[in-house]
């Protein structure tokens, strides 16, 4: 199989946070704890494949919480047209991750079916449940599904070659990982099943929990993905930026050559 090109775009960034906002169970709640937020360019020659969007301006507003870059500028240094994109990896429908949706509007999205009947089902009658959903964003899926333009998948499944998607659930009813083969070994794009790594490499789990169970299975799976735990990228966290190397502008950061450095070094 051939290898894929893998890259983190950070668009928005929290700083204001504390390790409460991050870790149950913890020791010190109180100290501070930055969050990042990144969208994920798979590439293969001319093919390239999004694994989420972000969101922009306009949710960054209504949440009050503002974004560095609109998704479509900060893909732009990789010559993405947001016209030409084909296929979107929807890990899972929170703001955060579908909330870019409308600014690529030929693209098929891949998504778990777990996922939408849970952001179209009686759950969302919950606001604790409903809270990290935006209505126009599931809106968006459904009318890519109504225009013929969503795949389901149930657990495990295939996107390209080289590129599969896993159920892990937990944080949210139907979230995916993504294993993509590289250059370094098989990747693993964990986003919210695994926010940061002390998440899965010390089984803290997430505040933002649906099933606790499926999360701490989750961070069981992304390690079994990948090729080591290297090689698992969290969805969030600000040492990704320090392990791995940027790739032009100092916003995007390749991912498909193995990190520079190491938590555990």
């Amino acid at each position: 199989m051939t290898p894929w090109e893998v890259f983190a775009v950070k668009y928005a960034e929290r700083n204001e946070r504390t390790r409460n906002d991050s870790f149950l169970f913890d020791d010190d709640h109180h100290a501070q704890h930055d969050m990042d937020y990144f969208i994920w360019v798979l590439r293969q020659g001319n093919e390239i494949v999004l694994v989420d969007t972000g969101y922009d301006e306009d949710e960054g507003e209504r949440r009050g919480r503002p974004i560095r870059l609109n998704p479509v500028e900060a893909l732009a240094p990789l010559g993405i047209v947001p016209n030409d994109v084909s296929t979107i990896i929807v890990t899972h429908l929170h703001y955060d991750h579908a909330g870019g949706l409308q600014h690529f509007p030929n693209a098929t999205i891949h998504l778990q079916a777990a996922e939408m009947a849970f952001a179209t089902g009686p759950c969302m009658c919950h606001g604790t449940l409903k809270a990290p959903f935006t209505v126009d964003h599931v809106c968006e899926a459904v009318k890519r599904l109504y225009s013929g333009r969503v795949v389901f998948h149930e657990g495990d499944g295939e996107v390209r070659e080289g590129v599969t998607v896993h159920l892990t659930g937990g944080h949210s009813k139907g979230l995916q990982a993504v294993r993509v083969l590289t250059e370094a070994g098989w990747v693993c794009l964990a986003s919210d099943a695994s926010h940061y790594y002390e998440n899965f490499l010390d089984g803290k789990p997430f505040p933002i929990v649906v099933d606790m169970t499926e999360m701490f299975t989750g961070f069981q799976t992304i390690r079994k993905l990948a090729s080591s735990d290297k090689l698992v990228v969290p969805g969030h966290d600000p040492l990704v930026r320090e392990f791995f190397p940027t790739h032009g502008p100092d916003h995007i950061i390749r991912l498909d050559r193995g990190p520079l450095k190491w938590i555990k070094s």
